[in-house]
């Protein structure tokens, strides 16, 4: 059993591991059949779509790795909460990061909090974010919201752990290189998982 809080622990097998990259997943999650989801909204919302409906998760964990400039690199944080950081049609009198028409709040409430971690807003986008400047999310990734976004509309719980590899600055893709493969070891150790290989 994973206990993520006092209120939900679930069975390893019942649990669907959602990784970006195989990289992020390494030799440690291969055993469990992780979804390797691809970079980005549309490759994540494609793919989490088709493994829910031949795998039927209790539990979607989305792990991977993320820029902050708030984190430490090599901290995991817990993200809750989700902004699509590219949405931009204020050209049509929308606010920024509003999704228009679609009924969703700007900022996407729905992630579980893990006990012990610190919890985190994450702003996804479809960019690799180099100059993060902004308050309202302190944690950039390029798949999180997507993924929060199926599992919600699913009624799946949802579980978004983030290794911070970088600062979202402009030493965000040499540091990410180097970091990115340390994340599935952290992963491993936070959640306990056998080792099965």
């Amino acid at each position: 059993m994973i206990t993520i809080n006092t209120q939900y622990a679930f069975a390893v097998e019942d649990i669907l591991f959602t990784f970006a990259l195989a990289d992020e997943a390494a030799a440690i999650f291969t055993p469990y059949s992780p979804l390797i989801c691809g970079i980005g909204k549309v490759a994540a919302t494609y793919n989490l779509m088709k493994a829910i409906q031949t795998k039927k998760p209790k539990l979607i964990a989305n792990l991977g790795s993320a820029g902050s400039s708030q984190y430490s690199r090599g901290e995991i944080v817990c993200c809750t909460k989700f902004i699509q950081r590219d949405m931009d049609v204020r050209g049509l009198g929308f606010a920024q990061y509003e999704t228009p028409l679609s009924g969703l709040p700007i900022v996407l409430e729905y992630g579980l909090p893990m006990e012990g971690l610190p919890t985190a807003i994450c702003g996804t986008g479809d960019n690799f974010e180099m100059a993060h400047t902004t308050s309202l999310y302190n944690v950039v990734d390029m798949e999180a919201y997507a993924l929060a976004a199926v599992a919600m509309q699913e009624n799946i719980p949802f579980l978004s752990l983030k290794y911070i590899s970088d600062g979202a600055d402009n030493q965000a893709a040499e540091d990410w290189h180097i970091q990115v493969h340390h994340a599935a070891t952290a992963f491993g150790k936070l959640l306990k998982i056998p080792i099965l290989v």
